[in-house]
């Protein structure tokens, strides 16, 4: 099979020099896990004192990881991407509130995304995730099987009418809509919510998508009877496929409180996990859809490899590629130069709210293994072809 990611002229042809300057600078840093941890404890710090910092940040890592502080301030990317063909997921990434007026807000900023998909062939998806719309607590109060309070029943069903409202706005807008994943001890209620959803909403064809982290030894065992499901109820199955966001907190929660690791033995295991769930899709693809969500070039050309098998349309909606901003434009760029559905999600967000997403974004980049190297190595080799052509 060609290897068409290590072109990066394509990967990183909307990128100006000075921007390109500033994503190597950035990921220099990043692989640094010293340098990343004096950041964080740095950042927060400022950002509690209110010092002025905002624009300093606004200026290098959050406008590199970022589309912007609103839906409006994402367009011009949204709009730059979309000349290569790129995609945008517009993800509103303010995390870890608490109170009712913040869920209402999320919903009300997941429906106007919905809004901008509806108008925008640049941007094909929405996206929530359950903690925007309900506590943390309350969805493990329900996975465990805890009985709720007079009180908590009536939040929880607040959350059900959030979600209810997103969907069903999604359905009357042919808008197809990504549901993120989360912690393992929450999760469980929030993937019975979404089954609801996709009994509802997904008759016709996958609007609603749920997310499987396949770090998780049981994901597939999961898909393979929500399929199950969907068989005797007749509904569509829409799936983003990942490896997932929480290990160390997973692996330290599972050790603590004595039970057995949701998190496959070793990376090995968790790529065979992620290409099997691939291709029990591909092999229904019927009744499904794919959204690959991944910075594994070996896991992309595995699918790229299943579609060219089976004679599958490249520009086919069924399945899609996707990348976070700022992040694996070799893969997101070279896809789409090559006709292939991909799209970015690109958070967005105040920027003192977005904070705990970007320090996630670093520490994350630190603990997997490679993935800041070989940016750095494709920034690097551009830097040089830049220079050869001068």
């Amino acid at each position: 099979m060609e290897k068409i990611f290590d072109n990066t002229a394509s990967a990183f042809a909307l990128k100006s020099d000075t921007e390109l300057d500033r994503a190597y600078f950035l990921f220099k840093m990043i692989a640094s896990q010293p340098l990343v941890r004096i950041g964080t404890a740095v950042t927060n710090f400022a950002l509690k004192a209110h010092l002025p910092v905002e624009g300093l940040i606004r200026a290098t890592v959050f406008d590199h990881f970022c589309g912007g502080i609103s839906e409006e301030d994402c367009l011009p990317v949204v709009d730059k991407m979309y000349t290569k063909g790129v995609s945008s997921v517009l993800d509103y990434s303010v995390e870890a509130k608490e109170e009712e007026s913040e869920f209402d807000k999320a919903l009300e900023k997941t429906l106007k995304t919905i809004t901008f998909a509806k108008e925008k062939n640049a941007i094909p998806f929405a996206v929530f995730k359950p903690t925007g719309f309900g506590r943390f607590e309350l969805y493990q109060k329900l996975g465990e099987g805890q009985t709720l309070s007079i009180e908590e029943a009536a939040e929880w069903n607040r959350v059900i009418d959030r979600f209810e409202t997103v969907c069903k706005v999604a359905h009357a807008n042919d808008v197809a809509l990504l549901i993120d994943a989360e912690e393992s001890w929450m999760q469980d209620a929030a993937d019975d919510v979404v089954a609801d959803m996709m009994v509802k909403y997904n008759k016709e064809k996958p609007i609603v998508f749920n997310t499987l982290q396949m770090y998780r030894w049981d994901r597939l065992d999961y898909l393979k009877k929500l399929h199950a499901q969907a068989q005797e109820k007749g509904f569509y199955i829409g799936m983003k496929i990942v490896r997932g966001a929480y290990m160390e907190k997973e692996n330290k929660r599972a050790a603590e409180h004595g039970y057995k690791s949701p998190i496959c033995v070793s990376k090995q295991a968790t790529d065979d996990n992620y290409n099997a769930a691939i291709d029990y899709m591909a092999d229904h693809i019927d009744t499904m859809a794919i959204f690959a969500g991944t910075h594994n070039e070996e896991s992309s050309y595995k699918l790229i490899k299943i579609m060219q098998e089976r004679n599958f349309d490249k520009s086919d909606r069924r399945f899609w590629f996707g990348q976070l901003y700022g992040m694996s434009d070799n893969i997101s760029f070279n896809l789409s130069a090559n006709s292939y559905n991909v799209a970015k999600y690109l958070p967005f967000g105040p920027v003192r709210d977005v904070m705990p997403y970007l320090i996630r974004r670093a520490e994350e980049n630190t603990s997997v293994a490679g993935q800041t190297s070989r940016e750095l190595n494709l920034l690097s080799t551009e830097r040089k072809r830049r220079k050869l052509e001068d």
